[in-house]
């Protein structure tokens, strides 16, 4: 580096060699973690002959949001079987699931702080707006820096891209919730907590959902992504597809993501509008 010329870059890998030095059992053990719970997912999947998973699916989509979406399920999901791709679909729903889970499991219990604390949602505010302007791939960046190539840096790449969304909705719910509620629980003298549980959070439900929704389409879009850095499923698919020139595998891929996107995006706003109904 020539004399006075500023780098970002290497105070960011002086900050990552030091976590690495410090930090590296506990970066061990989450990704040992989230390949167990990945690989344990995926092989309950795969255990289920796959004319039996897509009745279920198909016929949990007739129940949510009618015969439409179950024809469609159907459709679907035998197009991904027949199309050689069903273990790399069980691998991408094992990796989303995974993810939303573990967002939702951070976004969730901050958004209730945020709604109920003006300082803390003040201070997410700015940090919230950040991680939704970055491009999704500067996410892998540090994911792989700290924990190499597979899974597990997916799934955390794919967790902190999916907090936001998630987040922002659990808060909009819970300030939409009527005061009149609120203040006819404490009327009958219910505590903080039982207005939480009871009262808050039943009536935000809805907003909770379609945040959820959005976690998930979010998280799916991850996913994909990830498989440049070898997290397998059908974006890895895509990505060996498009790097071998076999367009047909890539586009086979393609068109199983935008499949499997499209039944978990109905099948959650089914959701959505069951709980406003």
């Amino acid at each position: 580096m020539a004399d006075g010329q500023f780098s970002i870059g290497q105070y960011f890998a002086a900050a990552i060699d030091w976590m690495n030095r410090n930090w590296s059992g506990g970066f061990h053990a989450f990704s040992d973690t989230v390949d167990a719970a990945v690989h344990g997912l995926e092989t309950a999947l795969l255990a289920v002959p796959p004319f039996v998973l897509v009745a279920l699916v198909a016929w949990g989509s007739w129940r949510v949001s009618g015969r439409g979406l179950s024809l469609f399920t159907a459709a679907g999901l035998a197009f991904c079987w027949f199309g050689n791709l069903w273990a790399a679909t069980m691998l991408t729903t094992a990796l989303v699931i995974i993810s939303v889970i573990l967002a939702l499991v951070i976004a969730i219990p901050l958004g209730i702080i945020a709604a109920s604390n003006p300082t803390a949602e003040r201070i997410l505010r700015p940090v919230l707006d950040l991680m939704q302007t970055l491009p999704p791939w500067v996410y892998l960046i540090p994911a792989v820096i700290l924990l190499g190539v597979g899974r597990a840096p997916a799934v955390l790449a794919t967790v902190i891209f999916g907090i936001p969304p998630a987040l922002r909705l659990t808060v909009l719910g819970l300030k939409q919730v009527q005061r009149e509620r609120i203040e006819l629980g404490q009327a009958f003298g219910a505590s903080s907590l039982q207005i939480l549980t009871r009262i808050k959070l039943p009536s935000a439900l809805p907003s909770i959902m379609l945040g959820v929704n959005q976690t998930i389409l979010v998280s799916l879009g991850m996913v994909v992504l990830a498989g440049l850095i070898g997290a397998g499923g059908l974006g890895g698919e895509v990505t060996r597809g498009l790097s071998r020139m076999m367009l047909g595998l890539a586009l086979r891929a393609g068109i199983a993501v935008v499949i499997l996107s499209i039944i978990l995006d109905r099948l959650t706003q089914g959701l959505v509008r069951k709980e406003k109904a």
